[in-house]
């Protein structure tokens, strides 16, 4: 009979920790999770999930718009009406929390409320009540991160941009990634004038260079208006009446200023430094190929290791532990070298494999093969939104080593794609496929000439 309380104890109800928690008692484990703030994580509630629905409600103006070239006459009184997104929005999560709930009940699941922190490596305490475990896993996410500078403090981030009170009619957003691209897309696409601001050159670093110059290139043609190379100096004004300084010398008056600057390790109150567990400087917890901390029994996962920071990574990290710490068989690790992507600006990125910049600098002696189009649906909407399509393919061995997409729907396309790339597909195999017609994904079996020049 184990000493302990219980043989797993999962800190942070997320993506990462209930899929551990849920499959570790499946497979014989008694096991308790701790959530402090909201079951699902940061995807449920202030992430994936919302932010798509807001994405589908700010593309709706656009619908309507293209609309009148397919006979669709709107002469009423439409009108948008935040606090019914929101609250809408809203329902469909507490339905969700409900969900991830029962998920971890009907396994078995003990479920703590509260901040659980270490007192020894064994012991967590919780609501005024210590536990023991025979494991414990760390999976309590990220938090969004704002630099400091005069006037900081006005500014909000996603997870209060999904709450908000109402819709300010301009907006400043501050970053440069996948997260200042979206909430600049849905902010501009519900109406709100929007100013996205970088101290960068371009945008999405990281992404395909074509990716990134072509997405610059259609997301202006939307209305955001783009300031690279400049940063925020200063905030200054009240609620719903800023004035944001620019490091440039300029000013932007803005009813809100959302800062979408990357999100750190959310480690605080654990007691990790009491017990001298390795983490790097921006307080990410090191692990080993198994998710194990410096401390053996210790694990983490998701967010909190600095890796991907995508849900389906997540669920792959929580399923291979379950196992390898309670089945019989050895798991097969986790594969990080093709997790395709998406980025829900508009139009949609989709992606999988290397840039071609990274294929390059790999050494391959690559073929780059790319279409740039008007899709169908356009040349009657009267939208001059284009689509790219890219492929990079090993010119030695015909693999595919990369596949990026912007255009609607583009998660879904890559999706498939990253299918046929996990199987070691070919060029030769996306050639022979039969397209289907007429749909942009078939562009993805019919470019038959690589291009000469770079880009």
């Amino acid at each position: 009979m184990s000493s302990y309380d219980v043989d797993l104890f999962v800190i942070g109800a997320g993506s990462a920790g209930v899929r551990l928690a849920r499959m570790a008692a499946g497979l014989g484990a008694k096991v308790a999770i701790a959530e402090d703030r909201y079951m699902g994580g940061t995807c449920v509630n202030v992430g994936c999930v919302p932010k798509k629905l807001f994405v589908y409600a700010s593309h709706v103006a656009e619908d309507l718009h293209d609309a009148k070239g397919f006979g669709w006459q709107n002469d009423g009184d439409l009108r948008f009406d935040w606090t019914t997104l929101r609250d809408n929005k809203n329902a469909e999560i507490q339905r969700l929390n409900g969900i991830y709930r029962n998920l971890l009940t009907n396994a078995g699941v003990e479920i703590l409320e509260g901040r659980a922190t270490f007192t020894s490596a064994h012991t967590l305490h919780i609501n005024g009540t210590s536990i023991s475990a025979r494991h414990i896993a760390i999976t309590t996410g990220s938090w969004p991160f704002v630099p400091q500078f005069p006037g900081s403090e006005k500014a909000i981030t996603s997870n209060e941009l999904f709450y908000l009170e109402q819709l300010p009619a301009s907006a400043v957003v501050l970053g440069g990634g996948y997260i200042a691209v979206e909430m600049a897309g849905i902010l501009n696409g519900l109406g709100v004038e929007t100013t996205l601001v970088y101290r960068g050159d371009l945008f999405l670093r990281g992404f395909d260079e074509e990716v990134r110059l072509f997405v610059k290139q259609e997301i202006e043609k939307k209305g955001i208006k783009l300031r690279f190379n400049d940063n925020i100096a200063a905030i200054e004004g009240e609620k719903g009446r800023f004035t944001v300084q620019m490091e440039s010398g300029m000013s932007l008056d803005s009813g809100l200023v959302l800062a979408a600057t990357g999100r750190s390790p959310h480690v605080d109150d654990l007691g990790l430094e009491d017990l001298a567990i390795a983490q790097r400087s921006n307080g990410e917890i090191i692990v080993n190929e198994h998710y194990q901390t410096s401390i053996e029994h210790i694990f983490a996962l998701g967010d909190v290791t600095g890796g991907a920071q995508l849900t389906p990574v997540a669920l792959a990290e929580g399923t291979y532990l379950a196992h390898y710490l309670f089945a019989e068989c050895a798991p097969q690790p986790v594969n990080y070298s093709l997790i395709p992507t998406a980025v829900f600006c508009q139009p949609n990125i989709g992606t999988v494999g290397l840039s071609e910049q990274q294929a390059r600098a790999s050494g391959a002696n690559i073929d780059v093969y790319a279409s740039e189009f008007r899709a169908l649906k356009h040349t009657l909407s009267g939208s001059d939104e284009r689509t790219l399509m890219k492929l990079i393919v090993d010119r030695d061995t015909d693999k595919v080593l990369g596949a990026h997409m912007v255009g609607a729907e583009a998660g879904e396309i890559i999706q498939g794609v990253a299918v046929a790339m996990q199987a070691g597909a070919r060029k030769g195999d996306f050639d022979r496929t039969i397209g289907i017609h007429p749909t942009a994904a078939e562009e993805f079996v019919t470019m038959r000439s690589p291009r000469t020049q770079n880009v």
